[in-house]
């Protein structure tokens, strides 16, 4: 089945039935609730990994380092309020058998171009920095609402994330990253289809999901 052209609130719910597959993931979901963290998600590979390790036949967890969960708190820049929830967060996750990366999106411009060589604008929000991600294949974030249950946040849809293809952003992140990226992740995922990235023009949007 091709689960990309499903109608979207089948690939919601085709989404969530292969993200359950990974324990992992569920656990930290489960547990990054707990923290109650401002705009929080988890985000980036451990989600669309977890998808394609599906879609070929793997364990889900399979080759999944790192789960990244994303904050958004501006009320406080520092490096040591970021730290204390960092350290609430290995204590909340401390028996989990991957590494859970926690970092606060409001920041992210004190030191984005020290690492990556490119200038970063401030985030609004952690919607934001998920949209900045390099491949929008990437840009699928989860959390749990103690409202509405499970919340996806994908604005570039889920089609290429269910059909393996890995389609650049060029709006933040230089094109080494991408490549860098890509590359590894071919490595992992043979069967991947690997979009180039944009010589002279920047990457179409498909319309935004919000559940």
């Amino acid at each position: 089945m091709t689960f990309g052209r499903l109608p979207l609130h089948e690939q919601l719910a085709v989404l969530r039935t292969m993200l359950r597959r990974n324990t992992t993931l569920t656990e930290v979901l489960s547990r990054a609730a707990g923290l109650d963290l401002p705009g929080w998600y988890l985000t980036a590979g451990c989600v669309f990994q977890t998808v394609w390790n599906v879609v070929s036949g793997r364990p889900a967890g399979e080759g999944i380092a790192d789960y990244d969960l994303f904050y958004f708190d501006d009320t406080d820049l520092s490096w040591d309020a970021e730290d204390k929830v960092i350290k609430a967060g290995r204590v909340a996750f401390h028996d989990l058998p991957a590494a859970v990366e926690i970092r606060n999106e409001a920041r992210v411009h004190l030191w984005y171009e020290q690492r990556f060589g490119v200038p970063c604008p401030p985030y609004e929000s952690t919607e934001a920095a998920i949209d900045s991600f390099a491949a929008t294949t990437c840009c699928v974030g989860i959390r749990l609402d103690a409202y509405q249950g499970w919340r996806v946040y994908a604005p570039h849809g889920l089609s290429d994330v269910f059909n393996l293809v890995v389609r650049p952003n060029a709006v933040l992140a230089p094109r080494h990253v991408y490549e860098t990226k890509t590359d590894r992740w071919r490595r992992q995922w043979p069967t991947l289809t690997v979009l180039p990235w944009p010589i002279d023009r920047p990457t179409e949007r498909t319309p935004m999901i919000r559940h």
